[in-house]
């Protein structure tokens, strides 16, 4: 199923690769997933997203569950150290070179930190080598973090242009629902559109050390299919878990034939805008008609933002309409909504631009 995808993440989960009893790497299974990266391995570029970090060092930290944002903090610094380590030794085993990045969700929102983040990428897989990436949870605060490792892994498929994602985990795809609950639950194996029923089917049940849910690989696959990037949801403990993909062992989520492009599927992918705009039902179906937004049509600002920042933009119902980058700040843009373009240079006593947000930097919500 994956010989005609040419550039793959690999997600794998805390639940695959750390022993729930213990809390320690599962070696006998990382030498099986590598055994399996190095028969595809450098016909592909391949990265992988690995969880656990938390996980391996929580057991030097607690014997309880880690509730205080500082003690994962600590186990987090503690358990890379261990994850990265394993990593690097069981593929060096297979003749492949591992790297580490550690990210944190500032390193996705940021278009420059975006852009340098996918140029490093680019960079190692011209020598064949394959990147190692976990989110940067000894600084993460709850405030800027991804929360799950499958968003991240998707926002990294969308950086690099990957056609295929990878989601290794303790489920073997997406059920009617939860299997464990109802036998007669049917498994979906095939997905062509996101909607509320599929959202619905999503079980919000979280595994022991992960931070994630069949939701979030719902949202994750959902990023991915607009980027033009396929998504499979596939047990980690089946022998050979990457090559041995087929249709009927997991849940595929097919990618969109015609995707944006790569700044306007950032935006529409913004996990963390900085604020919104509230506008008229005549700047909706401009919006709605790919035209750019001006004052004239926007009745409310809320938050606090820049110049540059990316916003969301609402109806007078609260629908989420758009996504965009604001060419005004916050207190400026509060002067001139509701105004004529030409009145802006009056108002602020500078010349600024006649669009509140230009149709280049906005992309609407289908």
């Amino acid at each position: 199923m994956i010989k005609r995808f040419k550039k793959i993440v690999i997600k794998i989960g805390s639940s695959s690769i750390v022993d729930e009893k213990n809390k320690k790497i599962k070696t006998k299974w990382l030498n099986s997933i590598c055994k399996d990266i190095k028969s595809i391995h450098p016909n592909k570029k391949i990265v992988i997203v690995c969880s656990g970090a938390i996980a391996l060092g929580s057991k030097l930290i607690s014997d309880k569950s880690l509730r205080r944002l500082e003690d994962k903090q600590a186990a987090a610094a503690i358990g890379q150290i261990e994850l990265a380590k394993n990593w690097d030794q069981i593929l060096k085993k297979n003749k492949i070179i591992a790297a580490q990045i550690l990210l944190t969700l500032e390193d996705s929102e940021t278009r420059r930190r975006y852009l340098n983040v996918r140029k490093t990428i680019n960079a190692l897989h011209k020598k064949n080598i394959v990147p190692v990436i976990n989110e940067n949870d000894t600084v993460a605060t709850e405030e800027i973090r991804f929360g799950d490792n499958d968003r991240l892994a998707a926002r990294v498929a969308q950086m690099i242009d990957a056609d295929l994602l990878i989601l290794l985990s303790n489920v073997d795809g997406l059920y009617s629902e939860s299997p464990t609950k109802n036998k007669k639950a049917k498994k979906i194996k095939e997905i062509f559109e996101i909607n509320s029923k599929i959202e619905k089917m999503a079980s919000k049940n979280f595994s022991t050390l992960g931070s994630g849910g069949m939701l979030t690989k719902i949202w994750a696959a959902k990023i991915c299919m607009s980027s033009g990037c396929s998504t499979v949801i596939s047990h980690s403990e089946k022998k050979l878990p990457i090559t041995n993909i087929t249709k009927d062992n997991s849940t595929w989520f097919h990618a969109i034939k015609s995707p944006k492009s790569s700044r306007k599927q950032w935006l529409l992918n913004h996990l963390d805008p900085s604020g919104s705009v509230i506008i008229d039902q005549g700047a909706k179906k401009a919006v709605e008609n790919n035209k750019s937004l001006l004052p004239a049509g926007v009745l409310e600002i809320k938050g606090h933002f820049n110049r540059g920042d990316v916003i969301t933009i609402l109806s007078i119902k609260n629908t989420k309409i758009g996504i965009g980058v604001i060419a005004y700040d916050s207190n400026d843009a509060k002067k001139i909504i509701g105004k004529n373009s030409k009145d802006i240079k009056d108002i602020l006593g500078y010349e600024g631009r006649d669009e509140i947000i230009h149709k280049d930097d906005l992309v609407k919500i289908i």
